[in-house]
C-alpha cells in the first residue's frame, strides 16, 4: 500500500511540474523584463527603464538618450535590441527607455492624429522633467531615437519638443504622419537607418501586413526633412561597405544635418544591434553599427540657445 501511495505521489508531482516550471518560468520573465521607474502623466501611470552608467559624474553634466521601442516591443527588449548602455558605459551619458500605454493590446507610440499623440508627448516631457530634477541632466545635450513605432514617435518629438530634443535618430520607423502635421519649423538634426529589405515598413513605401497606414517612401520622406531643415538640395552619397550607402544633405540651417543609412537586404531590424527572428523580420546587417554612428551623430549637435542647469551639490 505504502509503495502504491508512494507511486501516486510521484505520478501527480510529475503531473504537476510543467505547470510549476511554467509559472516559475513566467516568473523570471517578469522579474527580467520589468521597468524601474515610474511616473503618473496626464493621469496614467507610465514605466520606464533608466539607466545611469557607473561612469556617470554628477559634478558635470551628462547628456540624455531617451530610446523607445517598437509596436508591441517594451524598455527592456529595446535596451537589449539597440544595446546602448555600452555605449553609455564609455561615453558617461544616462539612457532611459520609456514605454508606451499597454491597455489592451500591445505596448505602442500613438503617432496618428488624437488626443493620445500629446498624450505622450507629455508624458516624454514630464519624464524628462524628472531625470533633470534627479540627476545633472545637460538639457543642450538630450536626444530621442526609437526603432519602428519608437522611430515614429522620434519624429513627433521633433516637431513637439524642439526646444528640448537637440537631435533624433530612427530605425525602421513607422512614419504614419504626413509631414503637413509638422508646424515646427526649428531645424532639428536627424540620422536614420533603413533596409531595403524591410518586410514591414517598405523602403520605397506603401502598405505591409503590419499596419493598414501608407507608409511614405524612405529617400522622399528624407528629403522632405532636409528641407524642412533648409539643406541643400543635391545630396551627398557615399559607400560605407558593400552594403550600406550614407546620404548627407549639406549646408542646412543650424547646422542641423540629415544622414540616412540605406542598407541593402536590411530588414525590420537595429543594424549592429541583436538580433531579431530572421524568418520574421529578415536579416540584420553587421556592417555598421547603428547604435556607435547615431551617438557620433548625436555629439555632434546641441540644442541652440538652451542653457546649461546649474547643480548646487
Amino acid at each position: 500500500m505504502k509503495s502504491r501511495k508512494l507511486v501516486i505521489g510521484i505520478v501527480l508531482v510529475l503531473i504537476g511540474l510543467p505547470a510549476v516550471l511554467a509559472l516559475a518560468e513566467a516568473v523570471s520573465y517578469r522579474l527580467s523584463n520589468r521597468s524601474n521607474g515610474n511616473i503618473v502623466s496626464s493621469g496614467l501611470r507610465r514605466e520606464y527603464l533608466l539607466y545611469v552608467p557607473p561612469t556617470y559624474d554628477r559634478t558635470k553634466p551628462a547628456p540624455l538618450v531617451i530610446s523607445m521601442h517598437g509596436a508591441g516591443g517594451w524598455p527592456v527588449q529595446q535596451r537589449d535590441l539597440s544595446v546602448w548602455n555600452q555605449l553609455a558605459d564609455k561615453n558617461g551619458f544616462i539612457v532611459v527607455y520609456p514605454s508606451g500605454v499597454d491597455g489592451a493590446g500591445p505596448r505602442i507610440w500613438h503617432v496618428t492624429h488624437g488626443a493620445e499623440l500629446m498624450r505622450d508627448v507629455r508624458f516624454i516631457s514630464a519624464l524628462i522633467d524628472k531625470l533633470e530634477a534627479a540627476y545633472n541632466i545637460d538639457p543642450t545635450r538630450i536626444y530621442a531615437n526609437g526603432f519602428s513605432n519608437g522611430g515614429g514617435m522620434s519624429f513627433v518629438l521633433s516637431c513637439t519638443l524642439s526646444d528640448r530634443i537637440a537631435a533624433v535618430g530612427m530605425v525602421s520607423a513607422a512614419q504614419t504622419l504626413p509631414w503637413t502635421w509638422c508646424t515646427d519649423r526649428r531645424p532639428v538634426p536627424m540620422i536614420a537607418f533603413h533596409g531595403t529589405a524591410d518586410p514591414m515598413i517598405p523602403y520605397k513605401g506603401g502598405t505591409s501586413w503590419m499596419a493598414p497606414n501608407t507608409f511614405p517612401n524612405v529617400l522622399a520622406w528624407t528629403k522632405a526633412w532636409a528641407r524642412r531643415n533648409q539643406c541643400a538640395v543635391n545630396p551627398v552619397d557615399s559607400a560605407v561597405a558593400a552594403d550600406v550607402t550614407r546620404r548627407e544633405y549639406p549646408n542646412c540651417a543650424a547646422n542641423a544635418a540629415v544622414v540616412l543609412y540605406t542598407i541593402q537586404g536590411g530588414g525590420h531590424t537595429w543594424p549592429g544591434g541583436t538580433p531579431l527572428p530572421e524568418s520574421w523580420v529578415g536579416a540584420t546587417n553587421r556592417s555598421i553599427d547603428a547604435t556607435s554612428r547615431m551617438w557620433e551623430f548625436f555629439r555632434e549637435h546641441t540644442l541652440p540657445g538652451a542653457q546649461v542647469r546649474v547643480q548646487h551639490l
